[in-house]
């Protein structure tokens, strides 16, 4: 994997007055990690769905949603917006994720995959060219059943 280098520590800015540590010096150079990565906290919209690729391999799609709240400036009210991710699990992990039903709060950890496909033509309906279009989804590498009670412990699958 190529490494770059891009600044010398002695130029590296502060924010809020904390310092910043490379993740790697090297030659008073620093080396930036790139990293795709997401944690999700949230509650199932639907019960897993089991699917298969073209080739047969099986995989679980999870529909996980988050909500952030704030406090309108102007108004005073508090708002609330729902966002809806589709999440995609394979391997052990798509196994434990398939026994998930509506309403369970999990954690999932992963990493965001964008792609692109033509949705498949619909017969004796417009036989005209289909568009292309792009999906975001999370890939999953661990999912976790979170308990709202005290003395539980949370379960969960790791790839």
């Amino acid at each position: 994997m190529p490494v770059v280098s891009l600044f010398p520590l002695q130029s590296l800015p502060s924010e809020r007055g904390l310092s910043t540590q490379p993740i790697f010096a090297a030659q008073n150079r620093l080396i930036f990690h790139i990293s795709n990565r997401v944690t999700l906290i949230g509650f199932l919209g639907k019960d897993a769905e089991v699917r298969n690729t073209r080739t047969d391999a099986q995989f679980t799609v999870l529909s996980l949603a988050t909500k952030r709240s704030w406090k309108d400036r102007e108004s005073g009210e508090y708002k609330s917006q729902t966002t809806w991710h589709r999440c995609i699990a394979f391997g052990h992990v798509g196994e434990y994720a398939a026994k998930l039903t509506k309403g369970t709060h999990v954690q999932i950890e992963g990493e965001i995959q964008n792609r692109e496909y033509t949705p498949a033509a619909k017969n004796g309906k417009n036989s005209r060219k289909l568009e292309t279009k792009s999906i975001s989804e999370v890939r999953v590498r661990q999912v976790a059943k979170l308990s709202r009670s005290v003395n539980s412990e949370p379960q969960g699958a790791t790839a």
